[in-house]
């Protein structure tokens, strides 16, 4: 028996809205020089997009996001990534139909971008003060 959230992120693959399959079209096959995959589970959620090398939830949000308590909801989502690891980058559906091109680069820097920057300075020397 699947788990419920590998079943709800096949039945979100089939049914993807008009911006996340646009926004599939340009992520998926490595195009970006990154693998992405589509509606894949993280623990109890389903995140759009994920990019596994850099730990990169990528999330599309439509005209919905702002409305009763979806707002708290993604809060949660996002609160739960950032513990697990995981960075989160939210973009509105508007973008994604807008100015493709702009946010596919945008999403292609921030994988880019590393998890951890290194430190300003080299490390102190054992014994100093």
């Amino acid at each position: 028996m699947l788990r419920p959230e590998v079943s709800l992120a096949r039945r979100l693959r089939r049914e993807m809205s008009l911006p996340e399959v646009l926004l599939w079209e340009h992520l998926r096959g490595q195009k970006t020089g990154f693998k992405f995959r589509h509606q894949h589970p993280l623990g109890p959620y389903v995140c759009d997009f994920y990019c596994a090398a850099a730990k990169l939830a990528v999330e599309v949000d439509g005209e919905f996001h702002g409305r009763g308590d979806r707002a708290q909801r993604d809060a949660d989502r996002d609160r739960f990534f950032a513990q697990n690891g995981h960075r989160v980058l939210r973009v509105a559906a508007g973008d994604v139909l807008g100015d493709i091109e702009a946010v596919v680069t945008m999403i292609v820097s921030s994988a880019a971008r590393p998890l951890h920057q290194p430190a300003a300075g080299p490390p102190p020397r054992a014994g100093e003060e």
